[in-house]
């Protein structure tokens, strides 16, 4: 018989060491691995960031996942974690492959539309940028441009300098 509400004292137990144990080894090897860990996501950064949930979650739930396993998956993770970012420093394409390139959607009056496209984004959504910038219209926007992360940057005309900045398509 499955009980739903209580089944003795030792899981609960199991889950107050196991996920006190867990946690304090996983913040350890997050703080060994540097702030990029906890940084900014891209995807690749999401992806890590939910499997490492993931694991913690499995180890606290289930009985027959020892400690040293979910451990042992926490270091792989943030591993590859810190190879990927140090292989994105060196390498511009992997950078690209991994994160990719900000893309410029809105520039001096001129929307983008294939780069909208190629996005999946609306001008609708450079119009919201462009109020949560604080501006009341594109028209005092210089450029809007789509970092790796996913956020929108806007700059405003009186901030663009001689974009320099600016993604070149």
């Amino acid at each position: 018989m499955v009980n739903f509400f209580f089944d003795g004292w030792e899981p609960v137990l199991r889950v107050l060491v196991v996920g006190t144990l867990g946690y304090v080894a996983l913040v350890v090897l997050l703080r060994s691995s540097g702030t990029r860990t906890l940084a900014q996501m891209s995807s690749f950064d999401f992806i890590i960031t939910v499997a490492i949930g993931a694991s913690f979650g499995r180890v606290l739930t289930a009985r027959t996942v020892p400690l040293a396993e979910a451990v042992g998956a926490f270091a792989l993770l943030i591993t590859l974690q810190v190879v990927v970012s140090n292989l994105q420093m060196r390498s511009t394409w992997f950078r690209s492959v991994m994160t990719g390139d900000p893309t410029l959607l809105y520039h001096r009056g001129q929307i983008q539309t294939s780069a909208l496209r190629r996005v999946r984004l609306t001008e609708s959504a450079l119009h919201a940028a462009a109020r949560q910038h604080g501006a009341g219209s594109l028209d005092d926007v210089a450029a809007i441009v789509l970092e790796p992360t996913g956020s929108l940057s806007v700059i405003g005309s009186t901030s663009i300098g001689d974009g320099g900045s600016l993604p070149q398509d």
